[in-house]
């Protein structure tokens, strides 16, 4: 499978922008071919002429998305040629993640590489969110200013329904992002800032990070106060009519349980988020899921009960979205990641019983490669995708 940022069909195009689409083509190819790639190989790939091949790879490289690796990569019989990769010391991407009890923000360049990260916890609720991202925000961009990386825009990764006309949050059940997205634009010198779901991000993350190996159709859950859950079918990702598909959290998995804050009872957060094994561990909440891994290697049996519910819980939740959409694989990130080794076997318990082909084949259940970092680098690969996708208005003046 190809990586997310590499499109399926891609051709030389034989009318309109020409030049730019050809750039874009030159640029995935040697993106995509994840080792040094020679100038006649992306002419292979491509379709392209060898002269025009070499002419946009020299635009490329004069902008700083292209470099020339020194070491020579053989394509076939005689001299071997000049490998071609992508540029560490080009554009980069800032990406943000806004959660319910923690931010995250991360800069990296254009192979994907993490240059600069900060997370912090969300434990005063006197210190506004909108006041801590941005001052976060301007610290990271000074770091990576100091490392001569230029940005080449923002993603801000939240869990809620985002309208994806507008970039605008339509529902936060648990989370208060009023005045968020005004603030990083004004810390951020007043540029567009992309809002995505932070679980579709993740799972987008989850894709690039496998590559090839990323499983064809799977479902990405992103496990912290609140559930949610990034599908990808037919290795695109999918996000319904509205943009508002993958809300696992809401999911009644007891009719008539544990209030929610969406309004209705019984919904899977209140049984699986991080807050709700809390609770199961202290009837107050004040246990911190920083502990719960620890504690649960520890042995501790009212960890190991509380994180059994969690996993009883996703796996009768996890049985009807894989019975609908038959699916190749579960991927736990967020806290859950962590939790892992603890979640699978309950959920996996209840796939047995209530997964109708359980006995046929069965879809994987693992943690996720990228743990607790999936959302934020998600969003600052989203960037950069866009720079893959279109150099020349990265190379405009």
């Amino acid at each position: 499978m190809q990586p997310p940022f590499i499109h399926h069909g891609d051709a030389p195009a034989r009318t309109g922008s020409v030049r730019a689409h050809n750039l874009g083509l030159v640029l995935r190819a040697v993106a995509y071919a994840g080792v040094p790639i020679s100038r006649a190989s992306v002419a292979g790939r491509t379709g392209l002429t060898r002269a025009s091949v070499s002419a946009l790879v020299e635009t490329l490289i004069d902008g700083r998305l292209v470099r020339e690796t020194g070491t020579p990569t053989r394509a076939g019989v005689g001299r071997p040629a000049t490998g071609l990769v992508l540029d560490a010391a080009g554009p980069a991407g800032l990406g943000i993640e806004l959660n319910v009890e923690h931010v995250a923000i991360c800069v990296t360049d254009l192979t994907g590489a993490v240059r600069v990260r900060r997370t912090a916890a969300l434990s005063d609720p006197g210190v506004p969110r909108a006041d801590l991202l941005a001052t976060m925000a301007r610290e990271v961009v000074a770091e990576a200013e100091s490392l001569a990386l230029t940005l080449s825009g923002a993603a801000l990764a939240v869990p809620g329904l985002v309208d994806p006309s507008s970039g605008e949050l339509v529902v936060t059940p648990n989370l208060d992002a009023a005045g968020v997205r005004s603030s990083l634009v004004a810390a951020l010198g007043g540029g567009p800032i992309l809002v995505e779901n932070e679980a579709t991000l993740a799972a987008r993350a989850e894709q690039r990070a496998l590559g090839s190996a990323a499983p064809r159709s799977f479902l990405q859950v992103s496990g912290e106060v609140g559930i949610g859950a990034g599908l990808v079918l037919d290795g695109q990702v999918y996000r319904g009519r509205h943009g508002w598909s993958g809300e696992l959290g809401h999911v009644t998995v007891w009719p008539g349980g544990r209030a929610c804050g969406c309004g209705s009872d019984g919904c899977l957060e209140q049984y699986a988020g991080v807050r709700a094994i809390a609770r199961a561990l202290e009837p107050r909440g004040a246990a911190e899921p920083a502990s719960f891994a620890a504690r649960a290697a520890a042995g501790e049996p009212a960890m190991l009960a509380a994180l059994a519910e969690a996993g009883e819980a996703l796996g009768i939740a996890l049985a009807g979205a894989l019975n609908l959409l038959d699916l190749d694989a579960v991927v736990l990130g967020g806290a859950h990641a962590e939790l892992a080794p603890w979640l699978v076997e309950p959920i996996e318990a209840q796939l047995s019983r209530r997964l109708v082909g359980a006995a046929v084949s069965r879809p994987a259940v693992r943690a996720s490669v990228l743990g607790a970092d999936a959302a934020a680098l998600g969003a600052a690969w989203s960037v950069l995708d866009r720079v893959l996708d279109d150099p020349a208005g990265w190379l405009a003046p």
